[in-house]
């Protein structure tokens, strides 16, 4: 203590600010500072799931895309480089056109018809009925199946000589169809995209229930009919789970090669026994990649079907203004907190 009454620190004590600074792991400090500590642990948690995007996704998109602009087979070591050759035989090549015909019908068949009996569903098993939760359980049941065996069991379904399809037809006197040949393969895929509704189902009880009784109550109070409070209450709180479902599901069908459970044998013929109602736009691509070796030309199949798919994306955007209604709208501007002495 000096003699005018004050402390003072002793001559050999170090300043506060380094204490600090060793104390908080400063640049002398073990692990570094704060923030080289965060920069660390987020790349720590971050770079398995980093490695695997770039191991996984991104190189063979970079690969694939490369490959689309070469004559590549899958064998040759030094494929040559066409340009876009490939991708103007896409515009030009009447198997691809006739495939993605087929593709684009059953999209705008199955998206629709899958969404309606999803809802419809859904709607039966919100109501107040006892036992519920069984057909939920029973209904929801084919949408966790695996593709691979529910194309299978609608193979054994359907099979011409020993399919209970026919069974059931024989007994009411009626001679056996070929199920699984043109022109009914396609109907016959079309009931197997729309056997996994339950997933749908799901999701719009799941909306549903998420529409407060109240405004449904009060509907029916001012003497609005169950159909009026369905089409306008419950259906525009309902649209961005039906958008959500509509987005979802186009991009599902065009990917779609459920033909394949249900169509392909073990016959020698391979892929060429898909029958051609069924023989959409996926099913050509596994057929110019393993069947005709051609990986530069399937290459362009693809990134063509993404930017497809890309396209009818961002139109399904555009056309949902105006129909689909949210709860919460977004704000257009962030409001800043204001402070103590802030304007």
């Amino acid at each position: 203590m000096s003699g005018t009454g004050q402390l003072t620190a002793p001559a050999n004590a170090p300043a506060p600010r380094a204490v600090a600074a060793r104390g908080a792991g400063g640049p002398g400090g073990r692990f570094g500072s704060l923030r080289q500590r965060r920069t660390l642990s987020f790349y720590l948690f971050t770079g398995p799931w980093m490695l695997g995007f770039l191991a996984l996704t991104a190189f063979p998109l970079g690969y694939a895309l490369w490959l689309s602009f070469t004559n590549s087979d899958g064998l040759s070591p030094n494929p040559r480089f066409v340009g876009l050759a490939n991708y103007r035989e896409v515009l030009t090549d009447q198997a691809t056109l006739d495939s993605l015909a087929r593709t684009g019908l059953f999209t705008a068949l199955t998206v629709p018809l899958t969404i309606a009996a999803g809802l419809v569903l859904a709607v039966m098993v919100n109501q107040p009925l006892r036992g519920r939760g069984i057909f939920r359980t029973l209904l929801y049941l084919p949408a966790v199946m695996p593709p691979v065996g529910a194309g299978l069991t609608f193979k054994l379904i359907f099979d011409r000589d020993s399919g209970s399809a026919n069974g059931i037809l024989d007994l009411l006197g009626v001679n056996g169809v070929s199920w699984l040949t043109d022109p009914h393969a396609r109907w016959v895929l079309i009931v197997l995209t729309m056997w996994g509704a339950g997933n749908i189902m799901i999701i719009s009880l799941a909306g549903l229930q998420d529409i407060p009784k109240e405004v449904l109550e009060a509907a029916k109070v001012d003497g609005a009919s169950p159909w009026q409070s369905f089409t306008r209450i419950t259906l525009p709180l309902l649209s961005p789970v039906l958008f959500f479902q509509v987005v979802t599901g186009i991009i599902a069908a065009l990917q779609s090669f459920a033909p394949l459970f249900i169509s392909l044998d073990a016959s020698p013929q391979g892929m060429a026994s898909v029958p051609q109602g069924n023989f959409l736009f996926m099913i050509h691509v596994l057929t110019e990649y393993f069947a005709a070796g051609r990986y530069g030309y399937a290459s362009a199949l693809l990134w063509v079907l993404f930017a497809i798919i890309m396209l009818l994306t961002a139109l399904v955007f555009r056309l949902s203004r105006g129909v689909v209604f949210y709860s919460v709208e977004p704000e257009t501007a962030v409001k800043r907190p204001r402070t103590l002495g802030g304007k």
